[in-house]
């Protein structure tokens, strides 16, 4: 019955789109890409333009700022001279690019990527400069494949008193990706909502002769991108009438973005582009400028960026990483459960004791495998996904509970498995075969993903920006990190002969051993209760109830004769048939957005942008509910009022970011970050780039990073008179 139970969450977390089989490497013509200059040459102190230019393969396209329903904005990580700054990309205007069922928003045949560049007041020699810029992108068509370029322009520097000039060739090429960027809205804006959809009003002229109507907003998941726009025109402007991304969420009271139509004019039609609302310009995708000419970057003072990493430095922090992933929550009863059942064997020969520990580890790092080549066939597939993507299916997070339910009814002795019944849970952990020992390994690796132990951010998201062979390296070091106490306590003869012998209290510590199973259970229920709406929570009750059912009838045919036999697992065969209709109808009732989007403190990359143009201090707090790490660190560390009033003081706006379901904008920043996953902690205190936090948060540790923000000046005055004399 466990082993049914079993198959199907495996089918639950592989029925997902899988990537082409065209592999990662991209093919010469997909993508030409270039970095051009505007100028001949340059003068200290004053700013230029460069292009970054894209020329793609007929029928392939490359992805907007928001890339509409799947895909990946292109991005740019710069490595410029001392003193040198580069500014954010310039976006041209976008088109609607039907994908099957999906609508995404980018660029075909050819787009150029404006940036300004600002030397510094004085330089140091007249020597020619180059600038250097890598690429990363993903081009698409029916498939999807990522791409990256390593650019280099030289400039040379223009004498004291000589014109500059415009280089060769490049005139009309700038000329025409300055008339591709949208123009400011020469209209007043207002936005409205009613029945579910979103509208934006343009006071534009009267009679305007608007046709191929298209609205492209700045944030990912405002309005559904594929649903029909409606448009209309009279006396009293331009309306443009919207589907919204999610329906049960408060509605946006700015839709800041693009908007592009053609305008009938005697002379034909004329294509038009207006940035429509108040949003600075594409600082989200484009990397800051670098202060030296041999890193990107500097990194930010509580983690280095995972462009810093090598493969060894990556694989190091995995193992780490792995190691602690033993002592989370997640994972303790499992392994507490095998360890159990090496006592049963401590009489057993060595060679067979070690023979477990060799199977168990094959189990992790085979699980571990298989989930890093997923997560590589999705993301070249152009998914916005990190580590725990599974979790954010409710499908895959109801099969685990119904799992570890199975598992713990074992153990509590409801059912019990003969020696010719393989199953995961307790009767397959505890049995003599190795398979037990491999199969405990896969278990282990599925009840870690909800956690995230130090060290492994940073490696993760290194990871899954490499080519393959990197990546499955990195997945390894972390797999053998979690496998290793257990392997070693099996090749230990030592440690062996220390366990205790085996007795009664065995039975007593295997029934104690359910009950943290049972609150595991507990709490993957209280994440589907984010994941989907109360006929879907009622559902996924009913399954556990029907999981029970089957355990019973399943152990009711031992010894019941031939027909009580058949009679008794037919019933557990019906339960089980019945689970899975009703888990995987969970899918169709999903829940709407948490309360957080009616106060203002939820995460759009949108509200993010305006906060930081109007030079607000922000922390953004990345977080889901299966991820484990991060409730305990918002109850023992975010939720202390130490930390509230900390925040409050500075003035401090918090964000709140919740990945539970798939946020593509969220998954932006992660990546941007170099993560693949939650949590993540971000203070921004200023200008520039945010400090990022460790992923183990203590209340003190929130405090002194809080230190980087002054005071407010309602508690500035209020400190200073506190000490007056």
């Amino acid at each position: 019955m466990i082993r049914l139970l079993a198959l199907a969450l495996a089918l639950f977390g592989l029925a997902l789109p899988t990537a082409s089989a065209q592999g990662f490497k991209v093919p010469a013509d997909l993508v030409k890409a270039s970095l051009v200059g505007e100028p001949a040459a340059i003068r200290p102190g004053e700013p230029f333009t460069v292009g970054i230019r894209l020329v793609m393969r007929p029928h392939w396209h490359v992805y907007w700022r928001n890339p509409g329903d799947s895909g990946l904005a292109p991005e740019v990580a710069w490595t410029l001279p001392p003193g040198f700054s580069a500014g954010p990309i310039q976006w041209p205007s976008p088109s609607r690019i039907p994908v099957a069922h999906l609508m995404n928003y980018g660029y075909e045949d050819e787009a150029v990527l404006l940036a300004q560049v600002t030397p510094p007041a004085t330089l140091a020699s007249a020597k020619p400069v180059t600038l250097q810029a890598k690429l990363t992108y993903l081009v698409c068509e029916r498939e999807c494949v990522p791409g990256s370029a390593e650019l280099r322009l030289t400039l040379p520097v223009a004498q004291t008193g000589t014109s500059t000039g415009v280089a060769p060739g490049s005139m009309m090429l700038f000329e025409a990706a300055r008339a591709a960027l949208p123009a400011p809205a020469p209209w007043p804006v207002r936005y409205g909502a009613e029945n579910g959809r979103l509208q934006v009003h343009l006071a534009a002229p009267a009679g305007l002769a608007a046709s191929d109507v298209a609205y492209f907003p700045y944030a990912e998941t405002a309005i559904e991108n594929a649903a029909p726009q409606e448009a209309r025109s009279d006396a009293d402007g331009l309306h443009i009438d919207l589907a919204r991304g999610d329906a049960t969420a408060a509605a946006p009271a700015t839709l800041p973005g693009v908007l592009t139509f053609a305008e009938a004019t005697p002379d034909g039609p004329v294509r038009r582009a207006y940035a429509i609302g108040e949003a600075p310009d594409a600082t989200a995708v484009a990397t800051a400028s670098a202060a030296t000419t041999n890193a990107a970057m500097a990194p930010t003072p509580a983690q280095a960026p995972a462009e810093s990493l090598t493969l060894w430095s990556a694989a190091g922090l995995a193992f780490l990483g792995g190691l602690l992933l033993n002592l989370m929550p997640c994972v303790f009863p499992v392994l507490s459960i095998k360890v159990l059942s090496l006592v049963r064997h401590s009489g057993e020969p060595a060679g067979r004791v070690r023979l477990h520990g060799l199977a168990y580890t094959a189990g992790v790092l085979a699980s571990f495998l298989a989930l890093a080549g997923l997560l590589i066939a999705l993301k070249g597939a152009g998914a916005g996904i990190g580590w725990g993507f599974q979790l954010q299916s409710p499908l895959v997070v109801a099969g685990l509970a119904y799992l570890l339910l199975a598992m713990g009814l074992s153990l509590s002795g409801v059912v019990h498995l003969g020696a010719g019944i393989a199953g995961l849970g307790d009767g397959l952990t505890r049995r003599a075969g190795l398979e037990g020992s491999f199969f405990t390994g896969i278990l282990a690796t599925v009840v870690a993903t909800p956690c995230t132990a130090p060290f492994m951010g940073s490696a993760v998201g290194f990871a899954l920006t490499q080519e393959a062979g990197v990546s499955l390296a990195v997945f390894a070091s972390l797999g053998l990190g979690l496998a290793l106490p257990f392997l070693a306590l099996t090749i230990w003869p030592a440690a062996l002969r220390r366990l205790p012998r085996p007795g009664a209290w065995m039975d007593t510590l295997k029934g104690a051993l359910a009950f943290p199973i049972y609150a595991t259970v507990a709490w993957l229920v209280w994440v589907l209760s984010q994941q989907v709406g109360s006929a879907g929570l009622l559902a996924a009750l009913v399954g556990l109830v029907l999981v029970g059912l089957a355990a019973w009838a399943w152990e009711r045919g031992h010894g019941a004769g031939p027909a009580g036999t058949w009679v008794a697992r037919g019933t557990a065969v019906a339960a089980l048939a019945a689970l899975a209709i009703l888990t995987l109808g969970l899918d169709r009732d999903r829940a709407g957005a948490d309360a957080a989007q009616a106060d203002g403190s939820a995460f759009t990359q949108a509200r993010l942008d305006g906060l930081l143009a109007q030079g607000k201090p922000v922390f953004v707090n990345m977080t889901a509910a299966w991820c484990i790490t991060c409730q305990v660190n918002e109850r023992v560390a975010l939720r202390a009022e130490a930390v509230q009033a900390g925040l409050k003081a500075r003035g401090i706006t918090a964000l709140k970011g919740d990945w539970t379901n798939q946020n593509p904008e969220i998954t932006r920043l992660l990546e941007r970050h170099g993560r693949s996953g939650v949590p993540l902690y971000l203070l921004y205190a200023g200008a520039g780039e945010p400090t990022v936090l460790p992923q183990i948060l203590t209340p003190g540790l929130v405090l002194e990073a809080l230190q980087a923000v002054p005071l407010a000046a309602a508690d500035r005055s209020a400190a200073l008179t506190e000490v007056r004399p």
